[in-house]
C-alpha cells in the first residue's frame, strides 16, 4: 500500500484481464466511447488483489455499448437495470469467468464518482490511459478513496449514501469484512440513523451481501457488529426472541450468543482462523484436503457449502424460545425445538430468496443437527446407525457433522471437558472416513429393486415396496447381506414375520 497518495499509481491486472481491456479499449476507441475502469477493480487493484468483476462508467447508452461488445467478442450480454442503463457481458475466457458490467456515466466522471457508496470505490482510470500498462497510471480520485485505502476505512461519499441505496447498508459491514478494513466512526453513525430503510431492500439484493459476509473468514464479527448496528434485528427478527433466554447449566451462553458463538466454532473447524496452528482443540479435529475441498463445492446459488454450513450454525438454535419448556423438577427442555428452527430458517432464507436447494440444505442441518451426539452413545457407531445418519441427511451429513462440532464446543466454551471433546472428535473422524474410504458402507449399491419385488414374491405396488428396499438396504449396509438372493431371502422372512 505504498505511493497511494501519488498521482499516478500501479495497480494489478492479471495479464488476462489487461489483454481483454486492452482489446475492448481500442474497441471503444473505433467508435469514440469514453471509456472508465471504475469501483471494486480499482480498489482491489490498488492493493494487490484480483477481482473478475470489472465496472466500466461509458460515456453514452451502457446497454447499447454492452451489446455491441458482446457480439463482436462473442460473449453474452445481460441487462442488469435498463431504467439507469447498466448491463453485464461475460467473457468465458482463461479459466475466468470475466463479467464486465457496463454503466452510463452520470454526468461528468467526477460527478458519477461522487454518486458511488463508499470512497473506496469512488477511484476511476481512463481506460485509454492505460494503455495496458497497468504499472503507472493516472487515477482520478475526487474524495480521497486511496488515502482511506491506505488507512484502511470504509467511509460513505456522503450523508444520504444510506438513503439513496439501502443496500449499501450490509455492504459497508461486507466490504468492512472483505478488506480487512474498520468502518470510519462517522459512516458507522449514519448506518444506525438509517438501519430501518434496510427492510426497503429487496431480497436478493440482501441474500447477496448476506452471502459475501458468509463466504469471508470474518462471519462471526460481522455478525455481532450486526447487532450492534441494530441490523441483524432487522434482517432477521426472528432471533431476537433468542436474547436472554436461558440453557440448562451445560451451556455457557445464553441461546442467542452461543448461535453467534456456534459460527465462530464453525470458522475455526474449517480452519479460517490463523491461529489454528497453535489451537490445540481444533488440532483434534477432522480435517483434511479431501474435506476442505467438500466445503469449497458451490451450490446452485453460488454459495459454498462453508457459507452455508455457517448460515445454519447461526440458525440452528432459532427454534429454542418457543419451545422451551421447564419441568416441575426444574429440568429446562427444548423438546422439538430442531423441527422448529428448521421450519423458521426456511421461512427466513425464502425471505431472502435463496434457492430452494440451499434453503433444502440448511433445513436439513438444522433438522438433524443433534444426530452427531445421539451418535457417541456408542464407542464405535454400528454400520447401520451411520448408514441411517446419511440416509436422513442425504447430501450434507458432512456438513451437519461439522455443525455438531461447532455446537458441541459452543455449548460448553471455556468450560469444555477435553475428554468429551477428544471422543466426539475421534468419533466424527470414524464416521468421515467410512464417508470418505468406504462408501459402499454410507451408500450401498443396490441389490434388488421393486419391480424384482413385484414379480418374485407376486406382491402388489404401494407403499410397501419402498419400506421393503429401505429393509433391504439397512441391512445391507450393517452387513447382513451381499448379494440378490440374500436380500430376497430377508424381504420373504419379514413378509412371513407380518
Amino acid at each position: 500500500m505504498t505511493n497511494l497518495t501519488k498521482e499516478r499509481l500501479k495497480i494489478y491486472v492479471p495479464e488476462e484481464a489487461a489483454s481483454l481491456l486492452e482489446k475492448l479499449e481500442e474497441f471503444l476507441q473505433q467508435r469514440n466511447i469514453d471509456c472508465y475502469v471504475v469501483g471494486g477493480f480499482v480498489r482491489d487493484g490498488l492493493t494487490g488483489r484480483t477481482n473478475s468483476d470489472i465496472d466500466l462508467a461509458v460515456a453514452g447508452d451502457a446497454i447499447e455499448t454492452a451489446s455491441e461488445v458482446a457480439k463482436v467478442f462473442n460473449a453474452r450480454m445481460v441487462p442488469l437495470d435498463e431504467v439507469n442503463q447498466v448491463a453485464r457481458v461475460v467473457f468465458p475466457q482463461a479459466g475466468y469467468q470475466w463479467h464486465l458490467d457496463f454503466a452510463t456515466i452520470r454526468g461528468s466522471i467526477e460527478e458519477d464518482l461522487r454518486l458511488r457508496d463508499f470512497t473506496v470505490n469512488a477511484i476511476a482510470v481512463r481506460l485509454s490511459e492505460a494503455k495496458g500498462n497497468w504499472s503507472r497510471v493516472e487515477t482520478i480520485d475526487p474524495l480521497d478513496g486511496c488515502s482511506d485505502l491506505s488507512l484502511r476505512i470504509v467511509r460513505a461519499v456522503s450523508d444520504a449514501s444510506f438513503r439513496q441505496d439501502p443496500a449499501r447498508l450490509l455492504r459497508a459491514v461486507r466490504l468492512a469484512a472483505t478488506l480487512g478494513f474498520s468502518i470510519d466512526p462517522a459512516t458507522e453513525a449514519l448506518i444506525q440513523r438509517d438501519s430501518r430503510l434496510v427492510t426497503t431492500v429487496a431480497g436478493e439484493r440482501l441474500r447477496d451481501e448476506l452471502g459475501y459476509i458468509l463466504e469471508t473468514h470474518k462471519a462471526y464479527h460481522s455478525f455481532c457488529y450486526l447487532d450492534r448496528l441494530g441490523l441483524l434485528a432487522l434482517l432477521m427478527p426472528e432471533l431476537t426472541s433468542s436474547k436472554g433466554v436461558t440453557q440448562p447449566k451445560e451451556h455457557f451462553w445464553d441461546v442467542f450468543d452461543h448461535s453467534l458463538e456456534t459460527v465462530a466454532c464453525v470458522e475455526r473447524l474449517l480452519r479460517e482462523q490463523d491461529n489454528n496452528k497453535e489451537d490445540e482443540i481444533i488440532s483434534l479435529a477432522p480435517w483434511s484436503s479431501d474435506i476442505a475441498q467438500y466445503f469449497d463445492q458451490r451450490s446452485a446459488g453460488g454459495r459454498t457449502r462453508r457459507a452455508l454450513l455457517k448460515l445454519a450454525a447461526l440458525l440452528h438454535d432459532i427454534g429454542k424460545p418457543a419451545a422451551k419448556t421447564i419441568e416441575q423438577s426444574g429440568r429446562m427442555r427444548f423438546l422439538g425445538h430442531a423441527k422448529e428452527g428448521a421450519s423458521m430458517a426456511v421461512q427466513i432464507m425464502e425471505r431472502l430468496r435463496f434457492s430452494n436447494r440451499e434453503i433444502k440444505m440448511v433445513q436439513l442441518m438444522i433438522e438433524h443437527h443433534l444426530r452427531p451426539g445421539y451418535l457417541l452413545s456408542e464407542d464405535v457407531p454400528s454400520r447401520r446407525a451411520i448408514y441411517k445418519y446419511f440416509r436422513d441427511t442425504v447430501d450434507v451429513g458432512i456438513d451437519t457433522l461439522f455443525l455438531g462440532l461447532a455446537d458441541h464446543l459452543a455449548a460448553r466454551g471455556p468450560t469444555l471437558d477435553l475428554d468429551q471433546w477428544r471422543k466426539h472428535a475421534e468419533v466424527t473422524q470414524y464416521i468421515l472416513s467410512k464417508w470418505f474410504e468406504e462408501k459402499a458402507t454410507v451408500m450401498p449399491p443396490k441389490l434388488i429393486d421393486g419391480h424384482i419385488l413385484l414379480e418374485k414374491l407376486r406382491l402388489s405396488p404401494g407403499p410397501q415396496i419402498g419400506q421393503l428396499l429401505e429393509l433391504v438396504k439397512e441391512a445391507q449396509a450393517a452387513g447382513e447381506i451381499n448379494t440378490a438372493e440374500e436380500a430376497l431371502d430377508l424381504v420373504r422372512k419379514h413378509l412371513e414375520n407380518n
